[in-house]
């Protein structure tokens, strides 16, 4: 009697769980806690995203450098003379003129091309057309010298190799994100009861 009546008045608070069922309890408390990691991006994603960027900048370059190039070179020593526009063809596409004036009048050339794209032209238009005297092949429509027109591939590959570069970067930091969170997968495998391998505790009292 006096022994029951001893744990009758043990404090509350001075009880302490057996070390199993402490244990059992800790696993609990961790399960409660446990969040699954989310699918980890590979990183062929990010590699892919990075090609394509690459690419986009190569095309760009392709787009800009020669026609910025043939500006440049034209606005610096080119000749400008009438010509009149002498064939028009869209297969493949291309305007011819010939030179109507100055030291090379009856000369006829093919009007480059600014990033694939050529002046609205007819047969028998007349224009004031831009070359270079050391390569007539070079010219342009005088007023695509002056001013040349919006480079829409330039802007088009360049808008694309911005939208994979902020893909790429935005997968890079999920990733980062991800393994900073949950830095190794077998841990929270270990914590989690019914994974295979792991060992269950069952929560009762010795």
């Amino acid at each position: 009697m006096s022994m029951t009546k001893k744990r009758k008045n043990r404090p509350a608070e001075q009880y302490q769980l057996p070390p199993k069922a402490e244990r059992a309890r800790q696993a609990a408390a961790r399960l409660a806690d446990f969040k699954p990691r989310p699918p980890l991006p590979p990183l062929r994603v990010i590699w892919t995203c990075i090609g394509f960027v690459a690419l986009c900048v190569g095309m760009a370059l392709v787009f800009w450098l020669p026609s910025r190039s043939l500006v440049e070179d034209l606005r610096s020593r080119g000749v400008t003379v009438a010509a009149t526009v002498v064939d028009v063809d869209t297969k493949p596409k291309y305007v011819k003129v010939r030179f109507v004036q100055g030291p090379k009048r009856g000369t006829t050339v093919e009007l480059s091309e600014i990033a694939g794209m050529l002046p609205d032209a007819h047969s028998g238009d007349s224009m004031q057309v831009t070359y270079d005297p050391n390569d007539p092949s070079r010219s342009l429509d005088h007023s695509w010298v002056m001013a040349p027109p919006a480079n829409l591939p330039l802007y088009g590959v360049s808008a694309l190799a911005a939208f994979f570069l902020s893909g790429a970067a935005a997968v890079t930091l999920r990733r980062r994100w991800i393994l900073r969170t949950w830095p190794r997968e077998s841990s929270a495998s270990n914590e989690h009861p019914q994974n295979p391998g792991t060992k269950s505790v069952r929560l009762t009292k010795p």
